[in-house]
């Protein structure tokens, strides 16, 4: 009676199998982006060390800060910082004479900007970021 029946999988079978990779696959690409939300940042972490290293050697030419915000290595730094989070209004800089601060909003929580400073400092924030010449 049965021994006309041809080998293979069932039709639950199959959708059983599909269901199951959608889940695993839907639980892979979550941590992807948190992965990727993480590469971001240290992305603009890195863009904003390059434009504390740039400003020492700005200070270091004319003993002051002021027009280090002009620079083109520091707008380049400061270009690339927004375009690893997505924006191009959140990379600021600013500076006096004697301090500047550079700061861009972080990826993986918007509420927060990366600050580097004239003092050496390079933290997290959270608030706002523009205008200010040093990190608090």
């Amino acid at each position: 009676m049965y021994n006309n029946r041809s080998r293979g999988f069932t039709l639950i079978e199959l959708l059983v199998v599909i269901a199951i990779i959608g889940i695993l696959s839907a639980v892979v690409l979550a941590s992807l982006n948190t992965a990727r939300s993480k590469g971001n940042d240290a992305a603009i972490q890195s863009d904003l060390s390059t434009i504390q290293t740039q400003a020492e050697i700005f200070y270091s030419t004319g003993n002051t800060y002021t027009g280090v915000c002009a620079d083109t290595q520091v707008e380049r730094a400061r270009a690339a910082a927004d375009a690893a989070n997505g924006t191009t209004e959140a990379a600021f800089c600013s500076a006096t004479a004697t301090t500047y601060a550079a700061t861009a909003q972080l990826v993986a929580d918007n509420t927060k900007y990366w600050c580097i400073d004239s003092t050496g400092n390079a933290k997290s924030i959270t608030g706002t970021a523009a205008g200010i010449t040093v990190c608090p």
